[in-house]
C-alpha cells in the first residue's frame, strides 16, 4: 500500500471518529436538555399542585356551602345544667375546656355549636372558652349568633396568634412561617394552638367536631388512640407546663414539615409518646410516665373510614352498645362537612344532637345549598 493510500485511510478513520464523537456529544446534549426540561416541568407541576392544595385547604373552612341557618338574636331558653350530669364538680371549678376556630369564620357551624353546648352541659362548673381568630376584641362583645351566650359558663374570645405564641417554643417558628406557601395552613395552626394553650394554661382541648357524652374532668394528662398504632389530638387533657406537651412543642418546631398532613398533629403526638415511653409502638401503651392513653372507643368509636355511619339510621339500643365505653364521639368533619341530616331522621348524629346539644338542635333549620 502506498503512503498516500495509508494517509487517506487514516484521515477517513479520524473523520469517522470525530463524527462519532460529535454525534455522541450532540446526543448527550439533547438528552441533558430533555432531562432538564422534564425536571422543570415536574417542578412547575409540583408548584401547581401545591398551590391548588393550599387554596383548597385555606378556603375549606370559609367557602363551603352553608346548609343551615341560625337566627342571630336567639332568646335564651331555660337551661337545666343538672340534667344528664354526674360526678363531683366542685374539685374542678378551675378547669378550662378550650375550643379553637383558626380560620376567619365568625359564624360557627351547627356542629361547632353542638360541640360547645355538649361540653358546657357535661361540665356545668367548668369554664368553656371558645377562641375565634376572626373576632376582634370589639366584635367579641357583639357576637352575631347569640346562642353560645345563653350558657353561663361559655366565653367567646378573640384569638391573637402572635400573642398566643409569644414566649413559647413556637414563637420563632410562627414569626418565620410563610403562610401563603402552606398547603395545610389551617390544620397546622390549629395543631399549634392546642399544644400552646395546654402548655400555657392547662386544661382540656376539644376539636369543634366532637360531641361530649360524659364528664371529662377525671381524665388528666391523657389523650386517646385513633387506632391501634396512631394517637389523635382531637381530645387532649394536660396540666399546665406538662413535660410531654413541652416535648411536643419542641418536636413541632424542630421537625416542622408543611407538606405532610397530620405531621404536626396525630403523627407528632405518636412519635413523641414513643420517645417518651421508649417504645417502638404505641399499640400496647396504656399509661407511661404519668401520661394515660385511652383506647379508640373512648373518643373515636367510629373510625374515620366509616364516618358515614353517623349519618345512617341506627336503633337506640345499637347506639348505646356502640358508645357504652365512650366519653365523646368525633364526627370527622374533614370528611363529613358537606353532609346534612334532617331533624327527627333517627340517623345516629340526629339522635346524638337531640340528647347532648338539645338547644342547638331545636334552633337548627336546614336550607338548600347557597349555589342553588
Amino acid at each position: 500500500m502506498s503512503q498516500f493510500s495509508k494517509n487517506s485511510s487514516d484521515d477517513k478513520q479520524k473523520q469517522q471518529q470525530n463524527f462519532i464523537k460529535r454525534y455522541l456529544v450532540s446526543k448527550n446534549k439533547v438528552k441533558n436538555n430533555l432531562q432538564c426540561k422534564l425536571w422543570i416541568c415536574s417542578l412547575i407541576l409540583l408548584k401547581l399542585v401545591s398551590l391548588t392544595l393550599m387554596l383548597h385547604y385555606r378556603g375549606d373552612a370559609q367557602s363551603l356551602p352553608v346548609k343551615y341557618r341560625l337566627d342571630n338574636n336567639i332568646k335564651c331558653p331555660s337551661i337545666d345544667f343538672n340534667n344528664g350530669t354526674d360526678g363531683d364538680y366542685h374539685a374542678h371549678d378551675n378547669t378550662t375546656i378550650f375550643f379553637v376556630e383558626v380560620s376567619d369564620r365568625t359564624n360557627p357551624t351547627f356542629l361547632s355549636l353542638c360541640s360547645v353546648e355538649s361540653a358546657a352541659r357535661s361540665h356545668p362548673r367548668a369554664k368553656i372558652v371558645f377562641y375565634m381568630k376572626g373576632l376582634s376584641a370589639a366584635k367579641a362583645k357583639t357576637f352575631g349568633i347569640s346562642l353560645l351566650n345563653c350558657f353561663p359558663n361559655v366565653e367567646i374570645r378573640p384569638l391573637d396568634l402572635i400573642d398566643l405564641f409569644a414566649d413559647t417554643p413556637l414563637s420563632l417558628w410562627y414569626s418565620r412561617l410563610h403562610q401563603w406557601w402552606q398547603p395545610y395552613l389551617i390544620p397546622t395552626i390549629a395543631d399549634a394552638c392546642r399544644l400552646v394553650l395546654l402548655w400555657k394554661y392547662g386544661g382540656i382541648y376539644l376539636d369543634t367536631d366532637i360531641i361530649v357524652l360524659k364528664n371529662l374532668l377525671n381524665l388528666t394528662n391523657s389523650l386517646g388512640k385513633e387506632e391501634q398504632y396512631l394517637l389523635n389530638t382531637a381530645f387532649l387533657s394536660f396540666d399546665r407546663g406538662h413535660d410531654f406537651i413541652g416535648n411536643c412543642l419542641k418536636d413541632f418546631a424542630e421537625h416542622f414539615n408543611a407538606w405532610i398532613w397530620g405531621h404536626q398533629g396525630p403523627q407528632l403526638v405518636t412519635r413523641v409518646l414513643k420517645k417518651w415511653c421508649q417504645k417502638r409502638s404505641v399499640a400496647k401503651i396504656q399509661q407511661c410516665k404519668g401520661v394515660s392513653v385511652l383506647p379508640p372507643e373512648a373518643f373515636y368509636p367510629i373510625p374515620w373510614q366509616d364516618w358515614k355511619k353517623y349519618f345512617k339510621v341506627m336503633s337506640r339500643s345499637e347506639a348505646q352498645r356502640l358508645l357504652k365505653n365512650s366519653y365523646a364521639v368525633h364526627i370527622w368533619n374533614k370528611m363529613s362537612h358537606g353532609t346534612s341530616f334532617s331533624r327527627g331522621s333517627k340517623v345516629m348524629i340526629d339522635q346524638l344532637c337531640s340528647v347532648y346539644c338539645p338547644i342547638s338542635y331545636q334552633v337548627m333549620r336546614w336550607q338548600q345549598n347557597l349555589e342553588h
